[in-house]
């Protein structure tokens, strides 16, 4: 298991003054920033495209954790990439080559990882294992910043933190929904090393009291 990071969601920034609230998480602390991007068709909304990742990048010189929300994530991840992402992960459910995707994303420099919604098996994953750096397990259905955490979710990643340490690997297990301060330590608990945070971030008066609390959890 990894040293715990915080990864900050811009999909609940002020999308008006996204380089101001790009700072704050910089001085709270963070050295990650997870940037949704959805397309209207897996997830029922629209979020940013490739133009918003290559504007901030030279803004800032946080980790771009790029999450693709897409039906065709294969014809995005050069854009992305190029854009400035040092990290893309892809969904399981889409059909299409998730392996050769991976090695694309590989290839182009950047790291990569899977995805998988809260109603789909964990086994789901399981082929990709040893070509990934990071599994981002899904504990609200994707679309809306906002809704509650699904701790059911928790059995999956349990499972992964399993196959992780029978294997001898080393990827992230990474959970985004609802994740707060006061469910960080039972993921942490479930094989969890990687925390993305939206809503309980930006609304939280000490941010960085807010890493603190999820970063420096044993």
């Amino acid at each position: 298991m990894g040293s715990p990071i915080l990864a900050p969601s811009m999909l609940a920034a002020d999308h008006t003054r996204l380089a101001e609230d790009i700072k704050c998480v910089e001085q709270a602390g963070c050295q990650w920033l997870h940037v949704d991007i959805m397309d209207g068709h897996f997830v029922p909304n629209l979020t940013f495209g490739p133009q918003t990742v290559a504007d901030l990048r030279p803004k800032t010189k946080l980790f771009l954790d790029v999450h693709l929300m897409l039906d065709n994530p294969q014809e995005f991840v050069e854009h992305f990439i190029k854009a400035g992402a040092d990290q893309v992960t892809i969904h399981v459910e889409p059909e299409y080559d998730i392996p050769g995707t991976l090695a694309k994303i590989r290839e182009l420099g950047a790291k990569c990882g899977v995805v998988f919604n809260p109603g789909t098996p964990v086994a789901a994953v399981e082929p990709y294992l040893e070509q990934i750096d990071m599994v981002l397990a899904m504990t609200v259905q994707p679309g809306f910043g906002g809704q509650s955490f699904q701790e059911s979710v928790l059995e999956k990643t349990k499972q992964l933190a399993a196959w992780r340490e029978e294997r001898n690997l080393d990827f992230r297990i990474q959970v985004d929904g609802g994740v707060n301060a006061d469910n960080a330590p039972i993921c942490r608990n479930n094989g969890v090393d990687t925390f993305v945070a939206g809503t309980a971030f930006f609304k939280s008066e000490d941010k960085v009291a807010f890493r603190q609390k999820v970063e420096e959890l044993v």
